[in-house]
């Protein structure tokens, strides 16, 4: 590894060809470990559902309610301090720029996961859902930000007519970071409260109550077109198809598309028609009573120290 003059005010440093091997055999890896945590997730579910009666696989759940019973400090904690507070963590937590106050973040968001007592799998599934996005800017960013006076340009040994611009490494880090701590936050925000408690705490914080029902209703119903989605296919497949490359497939994979449609606009109007023989008028029956006690309220102080912290950290001048 050398390190060139300036040329151009711009710092050129030149790694020996072995190192690109070695930099795609990290994203190799990082990859595999995300796929190998949503293939475990995927196995352990798959195993819950085989040992689960029939007719609890007939009536799909949805999944952010299947921590509920669990008991932590989040569990506890007033739905509406605890939306508020994280939410003002979350966007601290994005707008900082220094190293120290991203890590500082991550610590805060890891531990959280933590105390939830939430299982990792989920928070490995919501990672593994962003990490296309941050490989992908991991990628993009340092050959497409422009170069700047002091910028560090990367070459490869051989491969010179391609520059790296490590400036748009960091940044693509930094950002690929700060998502990583949203995704974590969002674990104990809306898996340790019942959605429909938590929706029922964002439509008392000021929110209208027609979104907060579109909400509800596509929540839970998406798990039910998924599952009707997944036995439609199951016949597809007992009855002979495969999936190949070719006008016969392409003509049965739009048939059956269509007759997803045709059966979702059945079940909804079904569902309508039955909401108003319930009493439906534009508005749910809600039960849910919300008290908060002082321990919310510092709960609440507490994070609002901790995200004030991150913020000074990030602010603080040195």
């Amino acid at each position: 590894m050398g390190a060139h003059g300036a040329e151009g005010r711009v710092n050129t440093v030149v790694l020996p060809w072995e190192w690109l091997g070695a930099g795609l055999g990290g994203m190799a890896a990082i990859l595999a470990a995300f796929w190998f945590f949503r293939h475990v997730a995927r196995v352990k579910k798959a195993s819950m559902r085989e040992h689960s009666p029939a007719s609890e696989l007939d009536t799909p759940l949805p999944e952010l309610d299947a921590d509920e019973a669990r008991r932590s400090l989040f569990h506890r904690w007033d739905p509406r301090v605890k939306i508020l507070s994280l939410t003002l963590f979350a966007f601290i937590a994005v707008s900082v720029h220094r190293w120290t106050s991203v890590f500082m973040g991550l610590v805060i968001a890891v531990v959280s996961v933590l105390v939830a007592r939430t299982p990792w799998r989920w928070a490995a599934q919501r990672l593994g859902a962003i990490s296309g996005f941050v490989l992908m800017l991991l990628v993009i960013m340092p050959l497409t930000v422009p170069f700047r006076e002091g910028d560090g340009r990367l070459v490869i040994e051989g491969v010179s007519y391609v520059a790296l611009n490590l400036r748009g490494l960091e940044l693509a880090a930094r950002i690929g970071a700060k998502a990583v701590i949203v995704a974590l936050i969002m674990e104990p925000m809306l898996r340790t409260s019942p959605f429909s408690v938590t929706m029922a705490a964002v439509h008392r914080l000021g929110v209208p109550v027609t979104l907060c029902q579109m909400l509800l209703l596509m929540y839970r119903y998406v798990f039910v077109f998924r599952h009707e989605m997944q036995r439609m296919w199951i016949g597809m497949t007992v009855r002979g198809f495969r999936s190949r490359t070719g006008r016969y497939t392409l003509h049965d994979l739009s048939c059956f598309v269509g007759m997803l449609f045709v059966r979702s606009m059945e079940r909804t109007q079904r569902v309508y028609e039955a909401m108003l023989c319930r009493g439906y008028r534009g508005v749910f029956p809600s039960t849910v009573r919300f008290a908060l006690t002082p321990a919310d309220w510092a709960w609440g102080s507490a994070w609002a120290v901790a995200s004030l912290g991150v913020l000074a950290a990030d602010r603080w001048p040195g």
